[in-house]
């Protein structure tokens, strides 16, 4: 086990990186501090370096648990997966039996979140809390969304949308504070998507969820009895619905309670990491 190397302001001494394997694949993940789990799904096109400044405060409570989701991070790439709903909720139940874990905190942001909720809905028993950062989980996408998923189908728009160009683009796209968005912060998302068939993958992972799966989701939220928070950044321009998607989850799950940020993008993380961690540690620490 050896900290998490390079990169960025400094993190948690206590930060850990580990490689587990899951019928076959190689699965990367960040882990820190003790107690009840936490597990943290990052979305597109980043990896489990998006939590890096939110962890350390929540792990002053909890167990935390950052995943690099297979065709992600530093997790297995491989082309004939089908980066289904089904293949990622068997990949979560074997990831968690590799850990020894049954019932656990959820964390979820962008494409992590219709990953985490089917998972959930399908199991709500395992579900102790529920964190929505800026994602979605309905069968109604935005015209934002749509034309992302159409584009990663198309192969020229396809090679486009997954270059290391595209990938710096999305990044500023999704942040509202641009001078904290480094060289090193945009390397890190592009380092494993440098040869086109990680490239393939990405654009493969980030398209393949069906319809029915988001449908599942709308009609199985109603199981969740957890406690649930929202935290979301109001100037999100890569989902630009999220504030419409956050009001529907708090009438479909009353016992929400919602923070809006609004000097952050889609990727509060980054814009405004120590309030993100703040209110994510006072939450999964109640």
């Amino acid at each position: 086990m050896a900290a998490i190397p390079e990169g960025g302001p400094p993190v948690a001494d206590e930060m850990k990186s580990h490689d587990v394997e899951i019928e076959g694949l190689r699965l990367h993940y960040v882990e820190a501090g003790e107690g009840e789990p936490v597990l943290l799904l990052h979305g597109w096109p980043t990896s489990s370096y998006l939590w890096r400044h939110v962890m350390p405060p929540m792990a002053r409570h909890r167990r935390v648990i950052a995943l690099d989701l297979p065709g992600f991070g530093k997790s297995d790439k491989p082309l004939e997966a089908s980066y289904s709903f089904r293949f990622f909720e068997k990949i979560m139940n074997d990831f968690l039996a590799e850990l020894g874990i049954d019932r656990l905190g959820l964390a979820v942001h962008d494409l992590g979140g219709p990953i985490g909720l089917y998972w959930a809905v399908r199991q709500p028993q395992r579900l102790q809390s529920l964190a929505l950062l800026n994602t979605l989980l309905y069968p109604e996408l935005s015209w934002a969304a749509k034309a992302f998923v159409m584009a990663m189908k198309v192969p020229g728009l396809r090679s486009l949308g997954t270059s290391p160009w595209a990938l710096e683009k999305t990044m500023r796209l999704g942040v509202a504070q641009q001078k904290g968005l480094t060289a090193e912060i945009i390397a890190r998302v592009q380092e494993p998507f440098r040869d086109g068939a990680a490239r393939r993958v990405l654009a493969k992972a980030g398209s393949a969820l069906s319809p029915k799966g988001f449908v599942d989701i709308e009609q199985g939220l109603e199981a969740l009895e957890c406690p649930v928070r929202v935290v979301y950044g109001k100037r999100d321009r890569i989902l630009p619905d999220v504030a419409e998607t956050m009001a529907r989850v708090q009438k479909d799950l009353p016992q929400t309670e919602i923070t809006a940020l609004s000097d952050c993008g889609h990727f509060l993380q980054e814009d405004r990491p120590d309030e993100v961690g703040r209110l994510l540690a006072e939450f999964f620490g109640a």
